[in-house]
């Protein structure tokens, strides 16, 4: 399976923020399974024209490990509002990032610190856009 194939959609709102947060390609050598490489290659809508079912930052999500079948749900967030408690998860995490601008029902590949996972994304919840 290859990410490439999903597009990736960002709402101008969300795409703004996070290309203050990392180094889009060109700018230094990034990997295939970045945020950077993702906010790169991602379609910019305008924040009205969010599609629904799309994660975006304040998207809450359900998420399947699919080798596993273990189930985690969390928040979206900016560093600064991270919670574990209230499972409140950065986007620059590894699951957040591997996940960002994806669709309900769509399975997405990505490097995590414990190797490859695959991930079905089960539920989102998106906030309106500003």
């Amino acid at each position: 399976m290859n990410n490439e194939l999903n597009p990736v959609v960002l709402c101008e709102e969300d795409f703004s923020k996070l290309k203050q947060l990392v180094a889009l390609p060109g700018s230094a050598k990034q990997g295939e399974m970045s945020l950077a490489h993702e906010i790169a290659r991602a379609i910019i809508v305008k924040n009205d024209s969010f599609p629904p079912n799309t994660i975006r930052i304040g998207s809450t999500v359900c998420i399947e490990d699919v080798e596993t079948k273990k189930t985690h749900e969390f928040t979206i967030v900016m560093p600064s509002a991270v919670d574990i408690k209230r499972k409140f998860v950065s986007i620059l995490s590894p699951m957040a990032a591997a996940i960002i601008g994806f669709r309900q029902g769509e399975e997405v590949i990505w490097e995590m610190p414990s190797g490859l996972k695959r991930i079905l994304i089960k539920e989102v919840q998106t906030p309106l856009p500003a």
